[in-house]
């Protein structure tokens, strides 16, 4: 058995298979991540990475082969047991959230995941609490605690909808291109924090990103999903060594290959 918290086996899913329309979104593919580290996910449309996401949080099962986390097999088990222990965080900085509530009772129902299963209710000792991880934020939120989801920016939704994602400490974090509804100031910003966040923590995480410089320059490693394998694995000095343009190019030879009606899987060596 596997010592990594996600571990990832063989995994297979297809789509309106037996049709001429059949789509093999994910083709027996392999993924070990050690505890603790961040990796940036990459590929183009149609390349699995959404496929791959919905299926580490339940909301597909596979076709064949296994998901483990943290040494538990939970390939079957229903989305809402592993939202206990994982996270995912997407574009529209709404998503996941309730727009009618206050940041304050956002962040107390993420953390009924934590600290009880049942119904939550605020009390001085956890507002404190908020109000500290909202202030290391550095975006004025902390002041802003009674005020509705719905009527923050953009930025500060995606930064708090970011701790309510983590306040309660998951096992696996993922992000779905989460900055990239933001404008440019306020994708940086988000992205500053969800580094401090995750290093803080130490929290595995995967993150779905079109951004070439993000993708080198944000966690630990980078990988590249094409055709539903993975195709380029970097990490360590071979990503150190990596050029966002060299890594761009490698991504569209790829998709205009794929457009033209070529096969990207014979060229899988050559990356």
């Amino acid at each position: 058995m596997s010592s990594s918290p996600l571990s990832i086996r063989g995994l297979t899913k297809g789509f309106e298979l037996g049709t001429v329309n059949e789509k093999l979104a994910l083709d027996h593919l392999d993924l070990e991540v050690p505890g603790g580290q961040f990796v940036t996910v990459l590929g183009a449309n149609g390349s699995g990475k959404s496929t791959l996401f919905n299926l580490v949080l339940g909301k597909l099962f596979p076709d064949a082969g296994k998901i483990f986390l943290n040494g538990e097999d939970i390939t079957r088990q229903k989305d809402y047991r592993r939202a206990l222990n994982m996270s995912c965080l997407y574009q529209n900085p709404l998503r996941g959230t309730a727009p009618n509530m206050t940041l304050e009772e956002n962040l107390a129902l993420a953390y009924t995941r934590k600290a009880s299963r049942s119904f939550f209710a605020v009390n001085r000792r956890d507002s404190a609490y908020f109000r500290e991880l909202l202030a290391r934020l550095d975006m004025g939120l902390e002041d802003r605690m009674k005020t509705k989801m719905g009527l923050l920016s953009g930025g500060q939704r995606q930064a708090a909808s970011l701790l309510m994602a983590t306040v309660a400490q998951p096992s696996l974090l993922l992000l779905d291109e989460h900055t990239a509804a933001l404008d440019p100031g306020s994708a940086e910003k988000v992205m500053e924090v969800t580094r401090t966040v995750v290093a803080r923590d130490r929290i595995t995480t995967l993150m779905i990103t079109h951004d070439m410089d993000y993708a080198l320059s944000v966690g630990e490693r980078t990988i590249l999903l094409d055709e539903g394998r993975l195709v380029l694995d970097l990490s360590g000095e071979a990503r150190a060594a990596m050029t966002p343009g060299a890594l761009a190019e490698q991504f569209y030879v790829r998709a205009r290959r794929r457009h033209a009606g070529g096969n990207s899987r014979e060229s899988g060596a050559a990356l």
